[in-house]
C-alpha cells in the first residue's frame, strides 16, 4: 500500500531560537490560563501578597492542575496521532479514528459493570488493555486489504471499526442505564480536573521519553516492513512497541479528561508539512503544538459563553474538523494518483 508519509527528514530545519520562542509563548499562554475563569483571581494579588486563602486554594487545587492537565493531554494526543500515522503510514488516522479511544471507553464500561468501586489506576489499566485490543484489530483489518486499495480506505476502515465499537458500547450502556456515565467519559472536559484527580496524566511524560528514545526506530519502521528489515530493524517489534505507547497515552487521556477529537489528526499534519516526518526532529514541535492547540481551545471554551463553560472536546472538534477538511482538500491530488 502506497504511503502518504513523506520521506523521513524532508522539510525545513528550524533555527535554534525557534524552539525556545515557542516554549516561551506556551508558558505565557499557560500563565494567562491560570487567571481565566469564574473565580476572581488577579496576578497582582499574588505578587503583592494580598491574595486570600480562598484564592490560593483555588489557584493550587484547581487552576494549576487544570492547566497542567491541558498541556499534558494536548501533548499526549498529538504525539499519539503522529506515532500512529508513522507506523500505519497514513496521514488520515489517529487513535480517535481507528477505534483505539472507543475500545478504551468499552474497557471503562466493562470495569464499571464488573467492579464499580475499582481505583482509577485499575480502570486505566483495563482501558489500556482494551485499547491495545482495538488497535490490534484495526491493524489486522488493514493488513487484509488488497495492496492496490486506495489510501482513503484505511481511515474509512478505522472509522467503521470505531463506529461499530462505539455503537456496541452505547447499546450496552443504554440497556444498563449508564449512558450518562459513558457521556462523561467521552466528552473531553477539564472542568472537573482538581488536585489529586489528574496525576495519572504524568504517565504520558514517560511515553514521551520512550518515543524520544526509540524515535529513530519508529522513523525507520515508517518506511515499510521490507525497507526496515533490510536495515536490520525488527519491524514487528517496533510496531508493537509504538502501538502500545499509543494505546497507553490514549487510554490515560480518556480516563482522566475524556475524548478530545482531531488533536492527533491535525497537529501532526500541520507540523509535518513544515518539518517533514523525521520523528526526532518534529517530536518536540508536535508536543508543543498539541499542548498549545488544546490550551487555546480550553481558553475559548471558558470565555466564549462566560460565565458558563463549553466542553473543550466540542471546541476542538469544530476547529479540528475545519482544519482537517482543508488538509484533505489540499491532499486530494496526491490521493487520486
Amino acid at each position: 500500500m502506497t504511503s502518504l508519509v513523506s520521506p523521513a527528514g524532508v522539510g525545513i530545519r528550524p533555527r535554534g531560537w525557534m524552539l525556545p520562542l515557542a516554549v516561551l509563548c506556551l508558558v505565557v499562554a499557560s500563565l494567562v490560563s491560570l487567571f481565566v475563569g469564574v473565580a476572581d483571581l488577579h496576578p497582582l494579588d499574588f505578587l503583592r501578597g494580598t491574595a486570600t486563602d480562598d484564592q490560593w486554594l483555588n489557584l493550587m487545587a484547581s487552576r494549576i492542575p487544570r492547566t497542567t492537565a491541558v498541556l499534558l493531554a494536548g501533548s499526549a494526543l498529538a504525539l499519539s496521532g503522529m506515532l500512529m500515522q508513522l507506523l500505519v503510514r497514513n496521514k488520515f488516522v489517529e487513535p480517535g479514528t481507528v477505534g483505539t479511544s472507543e475500545s478504551a471507553a468499552a474497557g471503562l464500561l466493562a470495569v464499571t459493570l464488573l467492579w464499580p468501586a475499582a481505583p482509577l489506576a485499575v480502570k486505566m489499566a483495563i482501558a489500556v488493555v482494551f485499547a491495545l485490543a482495538g488497535t490490534a484489530l484495526f491493524l489486522r483489518l488493514v493488513r487484509s486489504l488488497p495492496p492496490t486499495t486506495s489510501l482513503i480506505a484505511v481511515p474509512l476502515v478505522g472509522m467503521m471499526l470505531a463506529g461499530m465499537v462505539s455503537a456496541a458500547t452505547t447499546f450496552v450502556a443504554h440497556r444498563l442505564d449508564l449512558l450518562q456515565t459513558l457521556g462523561v467519559w467521552m466528552a473531553g472536559d477539564f472542568s472537573g480536573v482538581l488536585r489529586g484527580r489528574y496525576e495519572l496524566l504524568w504517565l504520558v511524560a514517560g511515553v514521551f521519553v520512550a518515543v524520544w528514545f526509540f524515535a529513530d526506530r519508529f522513523t525507520v519502521a515508517s518506511l515499510g516492513e521490507a525497507h526496515a528489515t533490510s536495515l536490520g530493524l525488527n519491524h514487528r517489534q517496533a510496531m508493537r512497541l509504538g502501538l502500545a505507547l499509543v494505546s497507553v497515552a490514549s487510554a490515560v487521556c480518556l480516563v482522566v479528561v475524556g475524548n478530545i477529537a482531531f488533536v492527533g489528526l491535525v497537529v501532526p499534519n500541520l507540523v509535518s508539512m513544515v518539518l517533514g516526518d523525521r520523528l526526532r526532529r518534529s517530536l518536540p514541535w508536535v508536543a508543543l503544538a498539541g499542548a498549545g492547540f488544546v490550551l487555546a481551545c480550553d481558553l475559548v471554551a471558558r470565555t466564549i459563553n462566560f460565565p458558563y463553560e463549553i466542553p473543550v472536546g466540542t471546541i476542538a472538534g469544530v476547529v479540528g474538523a475545519a482544519v482537517f477538511l482543508v488538509l484533505l482538500w489540499k491532499r486530494t491530488p496526491a490521493v487520486s494518483r
